[in-house]
């Protein structure tokens, strides 16, 4: 567990630097974002290790309707991810959709995996999220939604979708871990 919570640690520690100490990184310049990316990299390979070793108690397992409700929420963490970079509809009202496709992807984790290695990595990861869409409206109040784009970008965004759910699906079952059942 020691090793998820130093990953968890450091994922969140290089992302917040630049919220809480703006200053210090953008001094850094390219070497900060270095810095930056090399945490985070490490802090995933950490995370994955450490909970791949933890161990903790159940308190639930996995339902068929659980699967559903997960199945269902992370593909639509897929297309809010997709929605941010293609500015889709959805952006005009989700202020931050990679966060909250971060948020919905740690929520549809907790409830098919409720062991505590599973409370702490998700759980660490959505209070993550939490914790930069809190530092990011502070630091910056004022908001405009982008404009209306084409019915062509959300067409993209929802093919994008679909097939990064599919071959994350793919991996998933490739590595044990059928997200279906």
């Amino acid at each position: 567990m020691t090793l998820l919570i130093l990953g968890l640690a450091l994922w969140a520690g290089v992302h917040f630097w630049k919220r809480l100490a703006p200053a210090s990184r953008a001094g850094m310049g390219d070497k900060g974002k270095m810095i930056v990316a090399l945490g985070a990299v490490l802090g995933i390979v950490l995370m994955v290790i450490g909970y791949k070793m933890a161990d903790g108690a159940v308190y639930w397992g996995r339902t068929g309707a659980m699967t559903g409700i997960n199945n269902l929420l992370m593909l639509f963490a897929f297309y809010l991810y997709a929605a941010s970079g293609a500015k889709t509809r959805i952006t005009r009202t989700i202020r931050h959709p990679q966060l909250t496709a971060v948020k919905v992807w740690a929520l549809a984790h907790i409830l098919v995996n409720g062991d505590v290695p599973s409370f702490v990595l998700f759980g660490g990861l959505l209070a993550w999220a939490v914790g930069e869409v809190i530092l990011i409206n502070r630091a910056n109040r004022d908001w405009t939604p982008p404009p209306v784009v084409p019915v062509k970008k959300e067409i993209t965004a929802v093919v994008a979708a679909v097939a990064v759910y599919a071959i994350t699906a793919a991996i998933h079952i490739w590595l044990g871990y059928n997200p279906f059942g």
